[in-house]
């Protein structure tokens, strides 16, 4: 079965929007709280649209102004996020999941999702090592580096050739790809219909990916993954069974 692929961007644009949405993503990437002055040089916007932009962002709860005067997320950005976290089914599974791998022995586990061109870390659990590589929840790393990019590009770009052996053996490894000094392996979540959830990854130093820890890591990362692809389709098949939830009448 194929897996779905990314959906392209369609012709149709709001300018405006765009431009409100430039500001909000500086707050993703900058020291938080953030001046106009800040605000204005990221986006390349005059600060006179900058504040009309703000305006509703403060009334709609999405952005904060601090004592100083300057500008930090708001309690609606909070609600958005945990909407977002919330929307994986699979959020306790995973969690769970991850504590189980790290409990066995292994590196640094995470769970990685596609966001467009790059993949975001939606949860994370650090291994017992005294020494760790360094991942966090919220990171946007990048799409074309490091083991659970290449399981996210596999499983929803079926036209790169390069990536034949990794979708053949179902499980990724990376070696100072994203960071020279870590490595990292990667296997795929699936749903219903074969589609990809997520990428599953154990990663860490790199001097710690013998042959030996590589070979026990990939037995027991492939074991969770399909673990979590068992649950996700059983929860699915569940969720059609049971229909959309009902409101009693008053």
């Amino acid at each position: 079965m194929k897996a779905k692929k990314r959906p392209k961007q369609g012709p149709l644009k709001v300018a405006a929007l765009e431009r409100a949405l430039s500001i909000l993503k500086v707050f993703e990437t900058v020291e938080i709280p953030v001046t106009l002055a800040r605000l204005s040089e990221a986006t390349g916007l005059y600060k006179s649209t900058i504040l009309r932009l703000l305006g509703s962002f403060e009334d709609f709860g999405y952005i904060r102004r601090t004592l100083d005067g300057a500008y930090a997320p708001g309690p609606a950005a909070f609600r958005l996020g945990i909407a977002y976290k919330n929307s994986f089914q699979l959020d306790a599974a995973i969690d769970a999941a991850l504590r189980k791998l790290v409990a066995q022995g292994t590196e640094s586990a995470s769970f990685h999702v596609l966001d467009a061109d790059r993949r975001l870390c939606v949860q994370r659990v650090n291994s017992g090592h005294s020494t760790l590589d360094t991942i966090n929840v919220g990171d946007v790393l990048p799409l074309d580096r490091g083991a659970a990019g290449k399981i996210l590009r596999s499983f929803t770009d079926e036209a790169d050739p390069s990536l034949d052996a990794v979708r053949r053996q179902g499980w990724a490894f990376s070696d100072g790809e994203r960071d020279p000094s870590c490595a990292a392996l990667a296997a795929p979540v699936f749903g219903m219909g074969h589609e990809l959830i997520g990428a599953i990854s154990l990663s860490g130093p790199r001097e710690r990916f013998t042959k030996q820890t590589i070979a026990s890591m990939t037995k027991l990362l492939l074991d969770s993954a399909a673990e979590l692809s068992r649950l996700a389709i059983n929860d699915a098949r569940a969720r059609a069974v049971s229909g959309p939830p009902t409101t009693s009448a008053r």
